[in-house]
């Protein structure tokens, strides 16, 4: 099976996977609206985001290169390095968590106000995110090791049937009373249960690889470098509205958060779609690059932004029709948010026009100049999220993501082609398949 059939046949199964666990979210956040309210609603998006993005830190970007250093290792019998790359990145989860922990048992009692229902939750919350930065980890090494249903499965399925189920229970043993403490604890013991059964598997593949046939030394080196940045590209990619929504807690009431909040959890659907398209194709790409077939690497890539680009164009369509149809779950107030839901999803077309910029500078060993790039990016949604929200409501929330993830792919895919020569945008590819179209219509008039 050639790579883009691989890709369409594992991308439209993880999607399809993907779907129905946003479907299980969809009715368990529909269920805190309706029965508990939306201001229920925003605390549970509130919280959740601030575990995401706890989570996304703790490995300290080992699990944005783990698919890289499995793809690698894997492919050269480095077996023993895979192992203490996973060492390292569960020492990292294992030292944040107690850093984590120990600052918020200390700051529990400042949180007043709007944020005081997370005073006595710091313990969950904590549990949570290290629960969940393992499963960010070994999911990253799993795709690595060509297991991408194994790696996505434990975020995309099993994580929300717990959620589901435990907001029903605690519905129902409260007889519709708001439990949101009891919810919050069953959840944290919850996602423990699914990061072990996750880990148990991974360790179960990792021991079916052949022996070790040796690797370099010093490659602690190499983890960071490659790491570190990736903390921030993740901060303004995968988790940007986690923390837009941690930045928009004191612009928004919670209600008008709960509906943005919504908004957010239907994009990052829909670019889940165009991610597993990359993600899937990882493996492929860094064993081109680590044989140095230059012009594999080239052709993977241009078949993936093809894919990717596509599939954004009929994700944005999706949504533009079927999104007020899927907000009124959740109550009339939350229509509201058709709108800004569909300038959201512009940005899917944006990022998938002008390529991996990240991942590319990434495999290449120069993580570090997208830097500058992300940075200006944060800046301007912060400063867009104060100009436009206040006069503006949601449109406005939408509109200074648009503008901060817009400059952010335009300057990557400037950057990615002057500092190591490549365009990773669609239009490489875009001009083979017509210069093809082309020639194949000439050679058709003239026989």
């Amino acid at each position: 099976m050639g790579l883009k059939s691989r890709l369409l046949s594992q991308s439209t199964v993880i999607f399809g996977a993907r779907i129905m666990g946003a479907g299980l979210i969809f009715l368990a956040q529909a269920a805190i609206a309706r029965f508990w309210g939306a201001t229920v609603l925003g605390e549970y998006l509130l919280l959740i985001a601030a575990v995401n993005i706890l989570a996304m830190i703790m490995p300290l970007g080992f699990n944005s290169v783990g698919t890289f250093f499995a793809s690698e290792y894997r492919a050269r019998g480095q077996t023993g390095n895979l192992w203490r790359f996973l060492r390292r990145s569960y020492v990292h989860i294992g030292a944040a968590g107690i850093v984590i922990g120990v600052l918020a048992a200390i700051g529990a009692g400042w949180l007043t106000g709007e944020y005081a229902f997370a005073a006595g939750l710091w313990v969950p919350v904590t549990v949570m995110a290290a629960s969940t930065a393992l499963i960010f980890v070994n999911s990253s090494v799993l795709v690595g090791l060509k297991q991408p249903f194994a790696g996505f499965f434990a975020d995309g399925v099993f994580r929300p049937i717990l959620i589901l189920s435990s907001i029903l229970i605690i519905m129902g043993i409260g007889g519709g009373v708001p439990g949101f403490d009891p919810l919050v604890w069953t959840l944290a013991v919850g996602y423990v249960l699914i990061a072990v059964v996750q880990m148990v598997l991974l360790f179960r593949f990792m021991r079916e690889l052949p022996a070790d046939a040796g690797g370099a030394a010093a490659e602690s080196t190499r983890w960071w470098g490659l790491a570190a940045p990736w903390v921030l590209i993740l901060l303004a990619t995968d988790f940007l509205f986690d923390f837009d929504l941690l930045l928009l807690s004191g612009l928004m009431d919670k209600d008008m958060l709960a509906v943005f909040g919504v908004c957010t959890r239907i994009f990052a659907l829909a670019a889940f779609g165009v991610t597993a398209v990359y993600a899937v194709s990882m493996p492929d790409f860094f064993e081109s690059e680590a044989n140095a077939d230059r012009e594999a690497f080239h052709r993977k890539l241009g078949d993936a932004n093809l894919v990717a680009a596509g599939l954004a164009a009929v994700l944005f369509v999706g949504v533009a029709v079927f999104s007020p149809l899927v907000l009124m779950l959740f109550g009339p107030e939350f229509v509201s948010g058709a709108g800004p839901l569909m300038v959201l999803c512009l940005v899917l077309v944006v990022r998938a026009a002008f390529g991996p910029a990240s991942l590319v500078l990434s495999i290449n060993k120069r993580p570090w100049v997208s830097l500058p790039a992300i940075v200006g990016s944060i800046g301007i949604l912060i400063v867009g999220n104060f100009v436009l929200v206040p006069p503006f409501g949601l449109m406005g929330a939408a509109l200074s993501a648009l503008l901060a993830i817009s400059i952010w792919s335009v300057t990557l895919w400037i950057v990615a082609r002057r500092t190591v020569g490549i365009d990773v945008s669609i239009l490489p590819r875009l001009k083979l398949l017509f210069a093809q179209r082309f020639r194949n219509s000439a050679e058709a008039e003239r026989s």
